[in-house]
């Protein structure tokens, strides 16, 4: 897999996709709207309702979810005084509907860029405007796939040298290129 971003000016970008590559980020991106899903309580079509929609305020079991929508306070791994996860419930409760719908909006953004090469590769331009959309769709799918990959900043240099053999070795391919796409996006941007 070798698609990473070149700028085309302005802070815009582009990405050459073969149709494998394509389809790829296409299926992860996928994946993670079914993950993040809906969040408690579902969409409402009712603007007023969704402006003073609650959310949950427990973190969620999952640890990909967790570390997606991570507690505002308190030290990550440490044991929290009630203090500390009454403020973190707090926080989460007005604060993870919103960022639930800001994640599924990045994700969709890739989705619908991808559809526009209607299953093929090709070229997929990216407007200045939707670049940081794309930077976060990357992050989170990265942050994901090392979440279930349980990589450390101690195991990443490993990860060039797993054999063929290893189970992982395809999810760690796919790690290591978003890694590549968002190193190139921000590059891109930035240049």
């Amino acid at each position: 897999m070798a698609g990473l971003f070149e700028s085309t000016g302005g802070g815009s970008a582009a990405i050459v996709l073969d149709e494998l590559e394509a389809s790829i980020l296409r299926s992860l991106e996928v994946q993670m709207l079914e993950l993040i899903g809906p969040g408690p309580g579902g969409e409402s079509d009712d603007p007023l309702a969704a402006l003073f929609a609650e959310g949950p305020s427990e973190a969620p079991e999952d640890p990909a979810l967790a570390r997606l929508f991570p507690d505002a306070y308190g030290e990550p791994g440490a044991v929290a005084d009630d203090e500390t996860k009454a403020s973190a419930a707090e926080f989460r409760r007005y604060t993870e509907l919103d960022l639930r719908a800001r994640k599924r909006d990045d994700a969709l953004s890739v989705v619908r860029a991808l559809d526009g090469l209607g299953g093929a590769g090709g070229e997929v331009k990216v407007a200045a405007a939707d670049c940081p959309r794309w930077l976060c769709a990357l992050n989170d799918l990265r942050l994901t796939l090392g979440t279930r990959l349980e990589v450390t900043e101690e195991d990443e240099e490993g990860l060039y040298q797993l054999p063929d053999s290893d189970q992982r070795k395809p999810l760690v391919m796919a790690y290591l290129w978003l890694g590549g796409m968002q190193e190139s996006l921000i590059e891109a941007m930035t240049g």
